[in-house]
C-alpha cells in the first residue's frame, strides 16, 4: 500500500524559509510525476508546484520564484523548497501523484506564515 507522509512544516515569519518533505513507500516515485498541494482555510485545494519522472516542473504563478520542487527517486522523497514566504502561503501542504490520487491523501503539514 503507498503511503505518503508530509514533514517539515511549521510557523515562519514572513519572508522566511521551510523545506517541506514528502516520503513515499513502495515504488511510487519510479512510476508517477508529483505534486505539492496546499489547502488553506475555506479554500480549495490548489497545486503548488509538481514534477514529472523526468524532472520537468510546473508552479503556480501565486509561487513562481519563489518555491522549489525536488524529488530525489533514490530515496522515494519529494521536496518543497519555500522562500520568500508570505502570509496568503498559510495552509495545509500535501504530496500526492500528479495528477492526484484519492487513495494517496496523507495528512499533510501545516505551514503558518506570520509575525
Amino acid at each position: 500500500q503507498v503511503q505518503l507522509v508530509e514533514s517539515g512544516g511549521g510557523l515562519v515569519q514572513p519572508g522566511g524559509s521551510l523545506r517541506l518533505s514528502c516520503a513515499a513507500s513502495g515504488r511510487i516515485f519510479s512510476i508517477y510525476a508529483m505534486g505539492w498541494y496546499r489547502q488553506a482555510p475555506g479554500k480549495q485545494r490548489e497545486l503548488v508546484a509538481a514534477s514529472s519522472r523526468g524532472g520537468i516542473t510546473n508552479y503556480a504563478d501565486s509561487v513562481k520564484g519563489r518555491f522549489t520542487i525536488s524529488r530525489d527517486n533514490a530515496k522515494n522523497t519529494v521536496y518543497l523548497q519555500m522562500n520568500s514566504l508570505k502570509p496568503e502561503d498559510t495552509a495545509v501542504y500535501y504530496c500526492n501523484v500528479w495528477p492526484p490520487s484519492e487513495d494517496f491523501w496523507g495528512q499533510g503539514t501545516q505551514v503558518t506564515v506570520s509575525s
